[in-house]
């Protein structure tokens, strides 16, 4: 079963009863145990045209297959180096089950070859065995599949920063702060003590955002105007751009760099004519620090480096995170829905099955 989105019109949904693929010689069949959902899911399916996120799983005509990050298992093999029965994590569709063109394999996991994949970031077609995995907890299977794809790129905001030397600011206001993402990057700014840390976020949820603890201040849209203006890096997790061009204006010459990294708000009209004050944005891609810091650091002390923020991180969560489970096509249909228009709660983390639970 296959969830799939008109790529036009992210509102039109249908769920599609595919024939099991062929599984040929080198391949793997992955069963699509549970994945998460999350506002970046929204994203993907958002900027899947200017990103390239449709091209990870096509479907037909000018219908697409969001990305999800979840766990699987091998249920058919016809690769050597990939036994049936193990247990896996990375990217998938929302369906039931996947086949992977495995090639060769490791000790920590293998990638999938599949000709069409290949363009993409090589990190979003790897599959990590569970047992080689140093982050996997069997008992925060849902904290890893809610936060860990959303909390890698926090930590390379945060990286970035700190390689940059924060561009010479002394703050750094995210909008979207009660997102998943903004909460693992104002969590890490927080602990460096780099900067001082503003939410940017909605008057609903400004009361969430100010409990969580990692920010210093929680700003709502409407009160950008009277912000003091400082020497200030501005992290666009929203994508609204009349946000984005309320905090140029407001911040102008003071405003030391301004980064797109999400959006949340995907479905915001902006104001005819937006001319922006202060530096020009740029889109930060995270694979492009991941890459970075493999070559400074190695793959070793890089997993090192984020694991053990992670798991200071993940511990955390339990103070504020509930996770929700949705079970069958149509639960998790309701589910994209409500991520879709903005109804979920941001202190819930939506795991999901495609199979109905007996």
């Amino acid at each position: 079963m296959n969830f799939e989105v008109d790529r036009a019109d992210l509102h039109r949904t249908r769920l599609v009863a595919a024939e099991p693929a062929p599984v040929g010689q080198g391949d793997a069949r992955l069963r699509v145990d549970a994945f998460a959902l999350t506002s970046n899911n929204i994203t993907y399916g958002a900027l899947g045209d200017a990103l390239q996120y449709w091209k990870f799983f096509p479907a037909a005509d000018n219908w697409g297959r969001i990305p999800v990050w979840g766990f699987g298992e091998v249920v058919e093999s016809n690769n050597a180096s990939v036994q049936e029965g193990e247990r896996v994590y990375g990217y998938f569709p929302m369906s039931d089950e996947l086949v992977v063109a495995a090639g060769k394999g490791d000790v920590r996991g293998f990638t999938d070859l599949a000709t069409h994949r290949q363009p993409m970031a090589a990190a979003y077609n790897r599959y990590l065995r569970v047992d080689a995995d140093p982050i996997y907890d069997a008992a925060r299977e849902g904290q890893e599949m809610v936060l860990w794809p959303l909390f890698f790129t926090s930590f390379m905001i945060d990286d970035s920063l700190a390689d940059n030397e924060f561009f010479g600011a002394s703050e750094v206001i995210i909008s979207s702060a009660s997102s998943k993402t903004a909460i693992g990057s104002a969590h890490l700014l927080h602990n460096r003590a780099g900067a001082r840390v503003v939410g940017l976020t909605s008057a609903a949820n400004r009361g969430f955002v100010e409990k969580l603890g990692c920010y210093d201040d929680a700003v709502t849209y409407g009160e950008v105007d009277a912000m003091t203006p400082e020497r200030a890096v501005f992290i666009d997790i929203a994508g609204n751009r009349d946000v984005q061009a309320a905090i140029h204006r407001r911040f102008g010459d003071e405003l030391a760099h301004s980064m797109i990294v999400g959006d949340t708000h995907w479905d915001h009209v902006p104001a005819p004519d937006l001319a922006l004050v202060g530096p020009r944005p740029e889109l930060f891609f995270a694979p492009t620090q991941i890459a970075k810091r493999t070559h400074e650091w190695g793959q070793h002390e890089l997993d090192r480096r984020v694991g053990d923020a992670w798991r200071t991180f993940s511990a955390w969560t339990d103070g504020w995170l509930e996770l929700r489970r949705s079970s069958g096509p149509d639960a998790v249909a309701a589910t994209y829905h409500e991520l879709l228009d903005g109804r979920s709660d941001p202190h819930v983390g939506h795991v999901c099955e495609m199979t109905t639970r007996s």
